[in-house]
């Protein structure tokens, strides 16, 4: 089985709906402009994801069924599943413990960075070949990307998510459990106003002026 055979990556993705998407946002971008952000983050996420060559399964909310998700034209190819009731963590262990019945490495990962790029997917499923988990942290304490080749509900359950410890806590978890780990470089998520900054060049045109002279 060769490595696109044998790895699904698992988008966890909310629909970016207006007013509702990416709300410490508007302050900077305004209702209109955080949804749309949201809705490039989104789109960009699952271009990357896709361009791996590996299986892509987007876990969503609301259900796959819903309306909302037909007006973004996604690619034929995505796999789809309904983020269970639970918080992150239960969310992500469900998710991940399905895949693994089907796949030999379950790479997790979210909607919010734009610097998670097809190379660096790719990078970290191949550390995944001689270690027992990868984690690409992010700036704010949390992490991008994490994968492995089993799971438990200890690497998820009782952690305040959107916190600055969820890495450190995850890692000392990996550690407990005695799975070697491959730590990556840290990547921004787009979550504040002041993330904007680490925007890929030309995300922010066509938003407004304001936006641009508070950057």
């Amino acid at each position: 089985m060769n490595q696109n055979q044998k790895t699904c990556i698992i988008i966890f993705a909310k629909f970016p709906a207006h007013g509702m998407a990416k709300t410490r946002l508007q302050p900077a971008l305004g209702i209109d402009g955080a949804a749309r952000m949201a809705q490039q983050l989104l789109l960009h996420s699952i271009e990357q994801a896709v361009a791996t060559g590996f299986a892509v399964e987007l876990c969503v909310s609301p259900a796959p069924s819903d309306p909302c998700w037909q007006t973004l034209n996604l690619p034929k190819s995505l796999t789809w599943s309904k983020q269970i009731e639970g918080d992150l963590g239960m969310r992500m262990f469900k998710a991940s413990q399905q895949a693994l019945a089907r796949f030999e490495h379950v790479i997790l990962i979210g909607t919010d960075c734009p610097s998670l790029t097809q190379s660096r997917i790719e990078q970290a499923a191949q550390q995944l070949e001689t270690k027992d988990s990868v984690m690409i942290p992010a700036f704010d304490g949390g992490y991008v990307l994490l994968g492995f080749k089993q799971v438990t509900a200890d690497l998820f359950y009782n952690i305040e998510w959107s916190t600055v410890s969820v890495a450190a806590i995850t890692r000392q978890r990996l550690a407990d459990l005695s799975w070697s780990v491959a730590l990556l470089s840290p990547l921004p998520d787009i979550d504040e106003p002041n993330d904007l900054q680490y925007l890929p060049n030309g995300w922010l045109d066509g938003y407004s002026e304001f936006i641009l002279k508070m950057l």
